[in-house]
């Protein structure tokens, strides 16, 4: 669904619109965390955020500013970039007057499940568990074997990675609705490792 779809507001619509412009800057090139896993989070959040009762504006910031400073952290400039990103996103909606900041900001710096702060607000929890459903199922899968590429990873050590964090994303979940989600989406995992090894193993 578009995000018109959820938000109605002319005044918000716009205000992300510019947002949505500003967050793409940060991303010059596509990977597991190019501009399109941002796109896919914020598509989760707006569908979460309408079950659970969200404030589906700062939703909708948080989810696109999220991870802007993610690029930096990957060439080893930053430590944080859920914290490099918070700073960002106060200082670009501080300069459109926007009242809300500290929530996105918030939103963005808890979006971390293995690093604090923990998410305090209905939208950190939510930005947080579709930043997590994007690493699980079918999606997650194939962003697993990107990332390895990238990094020059074999399929065993993607296999461990899979062992150690993905398969225990669905008992991290926040909310209700994101709990559901992660179930089908854990269990397509699940289903794809099993046949996997089974071809490591060199069944036929």
């Amino acid at each position: 669904m578009r995000i018109e779809d959820y938000i109605k507001d002319r005044g918000s619509l716009k205000l992300i619109r510019k947002t949505e412009e500003f967050a793409k800057s940060f991303f010059e090139k596509e990977g597991t965390h190019g501009f399109s896993h941002v796109q896919r989070v914020l598509n989760l959040c707006m569908h979460i955020g309408k079950k659970e009762g969200a404030d589906l504006e700062v939703l909708a910031l948080a989810a696109l500013l999220h991870d802007i400073a993610r690029p930096l952290e990957d060439m080893g400039k930053i430590e944080d970039h859920a914290l490099e990103s918070a700073k960002i996103a106060r200082r670009f909606l501080r300069g459109l007057g926007y009242k809300k900041v500290e929530d996105v900001a918030h939103a963005i710096e808890a979006h971390r499940f293995s690093k604090p702060p923990e998410p305090r607000t209905l939208e950190a929890k939510i930005l947080s568990d579709a930043d997590k459903l994007d690493a699980i199922g079918a999606i997650g899968i194939a962003r697993v074997f990107m990332y390895s590429g990238e990094h020059g990873r074999d399929i065993e050590t993607s296999l461990k990675h899979f062992e150690e964090k993905i398969l225990r994303l669905k008992d991290m979940m926040y909310t209700r609705t994101a709990g559901k989600m992660a179930l089908e989406r854990h269990r397509y995992t699940e289903e794809f490792i099993t046949r996997i090894k089974r071809e490591i193993e060199g069944e036929l």
